[in-house]
């Protein structure tokens, strides 16, 4: 049986139930529905209050998560013995022990490994991919077709028409490959006449439990818009929503990585063979992610698109953290296996600035 409703007020300082307008069976479609409803309403944006939207919040990832429900609905008593009101475990993490404050890595160039990929400051389009060096393929195509006029006196008519279809043949690769360039050159252009030279949209929040946001925003600025043709965007909404669901995204070419910060205690974080987040070989439940969901989201929204995710781990205090090298799409990292990993997958295959990925990405930006 549920405790009783003056229980439930004591321990959490308000009644979830009551909050969302739902009744203590309603179902989780129930709950997400009525959530959606008043989220539009009591937005910052819309006129509500920071500490109201999020206690709503707080109230719907508590009763759509079944464990966190059933731990809301049928806590031990005990816990009702508090000397004052408790913040949530999500909140509680930001407070830093003596004073200690996380910070943005310092990565030495030579420690990078891609990083001699990096181009020239100002130069947007990759030097790999489609149209690479293309005037040096069509010149190369032009002398081509003029070998068959080289070619010694004696020899076969087969030959000198093998020679010209091959030189044909060359000649028409290497003035698609011109066209591809030349339409790359024009897309960003045409880009940059719109939002200008900048490589970062959206921004990080200012409150104090955001400060992994800012940590990985810098993070990003330093290394990562080093890339050519990479696009970094803050503040997310998924399709459909109207909130900032993801912390942080980067585009380059057609491939993308979302990205969530976290300010966790120190410990060796790794996903189990469930994909569940562990903390030192025990399940973490000092938060999680919505990563899963969210490359689900984009990968609708963005099907030619390959998407990843990553899970930017800082401390809360004094302390290591460590993390495994997994083949899931959304790990856990340190800022520096971040750097190196996901620099060296965005490296790797270097390209253009794709216009309609863009500006479908742009529009989602919070």
């Amino acid at each position: 049986m549920a405790r009783s409703q003056e229980v439930r007020q004591t321990v959490q300082g308000v009644d979830y139930y009551e909050l969302l307008g739902v009744p203590e069976s309603a179902s989780a479609a129930e709950i997400k529905s009525a959530y959606r409803a008043l989220a539009k309403a009591m937005h910052p944006d819309a006129g509500g209050t920071s500490d109201s939207f999020r206690q709503l919040r707080e109230a719907y990832e508590t009763l759509a998560d079944p464990e966190r429900r059933a731990e809301y609905d049928f806590g031990e008593p005990e816990e009702v013995q508090q000397p004052e009101p408790v913040q949530p475990a999500r909140y509680r993490r930001w407070e830093f022990e003596d004073d200690y404050e996380p910070a943005c890595p310092h990565l030495e160039a030579d420690e990078i490994p891609w990083w001699p990929l990096v181009d020239a400051p100002g130069d947007r389009l990759p030097r790999e991919g489609r149209g690479h060096a293309p005037w040096l393929l069509v010149a190369a195509g032009g002398l081509a077709m003029c070998l068959p006029i080289l070619l010694p006196l004696d020899v076969t008519a087969p030959v000198v028409v093998t020679w010209v279809v091959l030189a044909a043949m060359v000649s028409a690769a290497c003035a698609w490959l011109a066209r591809g360039y030349a339409a790359d050159v024009k897309a960003e252009k045409e880009l940059t006449a719109e939002f200008g030279d900048a490589a970062v949209f959206g921004r990080t929040g200012t409150d104090p439990d955001q400060i992994g946001e800012r940590l990985t925003a810098e993070l990003l600025d330093r290394y990562l818009t080093k890339l050519p043709g990479l696009r970094v965007f803050h503040s997310l909404a998924w399709p459909g929503s109207v909130f900032a669901d993801t912390d942080h995204a980067i585009l380059s070419g057609r491939r993308l990585v979302l990205i969530e910060s976290k300010v966790w205690p120190p410990g060796h974080y790794a996903l189990d063979d469930l994909g569940e987040l562990t903390r030192n070989g025990n399940r973490f439940r000092g938060g999680g992610t919505k990563l899963p969901e969210a490359i689900a989201a984009f990968q609708d929204l963005l099907p030619e698109v390959e998407v990843r995710g990553a899970m930017v781990l800082y401390p809360n205090r004094p302390g290591e953290i460590t993390t495994e090298d997994d083949d899931w799409l959304a790990p856990p990292m340190t800022p520096e296996q971040f750097v190196w990993e996901i620099g060296d997958w965005l490296a790797e295959k270097p390209a253009a600035l794709d216009p309609v990925t863009f500006r479908t990405l742009r529009a989602q930006v919070v």
